[in-house]
């Protein structure tokens, strides 16, 4: 347990200075913003004289102590911890070291800004911890009525930057902050599940028994072969499911319009996979 603790604080660490990194080198020398409550943050330093850190600790405190029962004892505290630990990092780097911009270029900022963010934010995630009380606002609403919680996340998200349109002058930084967070949303993603080679195949054929056979030997050892009736009475169907790298499906395409004419595909993505080395 202790070995495990201290792994999720090095994520923590790591993940709050990538993301505080990215908010001073990049969003606040170029006026753009992020989402959840550091979105907001950003916005009211922009038009308040206080930092960055001190307003995010003044938003997040009180609904960490309002969501403790939503996120459970231990998550709260780690985030906690999360958020003093960026809030002491953002006004260290911009009131006492005063770390200079990185660049100043409002397209360029959006797209580094929201990579940064995205890797401090995943490896925050990673860490077992939350960098914002977006995410219990989101907890509480959904438990509360029938949303889910990416919904009101994103309800959140939309505010802040609609608010945007109100105190900035120039649309086109408001923009820009959209692509910011989308950025950064996709980054998370690709972190958390990783980016994947493989496709999800479902192959539907009356020929299974010998399909079976020609998949083993040149696209692995593991499928499933799952049997069911088809809409008229006395059809029986057979599907075979398996994963296929994507350089390989043509093969599989070949090889059922050679041994199976009638046999069709059906492919999709295979956005995560767990155990057996992934």
């Amino acid at each position: 347990m202790r070995k495990k603790e201290f792994k999720n604080y090095l994520f923590i660490l790591a993940g709050s200075v990538l993301l505080s990194l990215g908010v001073v080198w990049f969003l606040t020398p170029n006026q753009l913003l992020t989402g959840g409550t550091a979105g907001l943050s950003l916005l009211l330093h922009y038009v308040t004289p206080f930092t960055i850190g001190t307003i995010m600790i003044a938003i997040n405190i009180p609904l960490l102590i309002v969501g403790v029962k939503y996120l459970g004892k231990m998550f709260a505290i780690r985030t906690v911890i999360t958020l003093l630990l960026i809030s002491v990092l953002i006004d260290t780097f911009m009131e006492v070291l005063h770390v200079k911009a990185f660049v100043l270029d409002t397209i360029l900022a959006s797209l580094f800004g929201g990579i940064f963010i995205g890797i401090g934010l995943a490896l925050v995630i990673k860490g077992n911890s939350s960098a914002g009380g977006s995410t219990i606002i989101a907890k509480i609403v959904a438990s509360k009525m029938e949303m889910k919680a990416g919904q009101v996340l994103l309800i959140i998200d939309s505010l802040i930057v609609l608010s945007a349109l109100f105190i900035f002058d120039d649309n086109a930084k408001v923009l820009w902050s959209v692509v910011s967070i989308y950025v950064t949303a996709k980054v998370i993603d690709m972190i958390l599940t990783g980016r994947l080679n493989k496709k999800l195949v479902n192959l539907v054929t009356n020929k299974a028994d010998l399909l079976k056979v020609k998949i083993r030997e040149e696209l692995g050892e593991y499928g499933t072969i799952i049997k069911g009736d088809g809409l008229y009475e006395n059809q029986e169907k057979t599907m075979i499911l398996i994963v296929v790298e994507v350089s390989k499906l043509q093969y599989l395409r070949d090889l059922v319009r050679k041994y199976d004419p009638e046999g069709f595909l059906i492919i999709t993505e295979a956005s995560e996979m767990l155990g057996r080395g992934h």
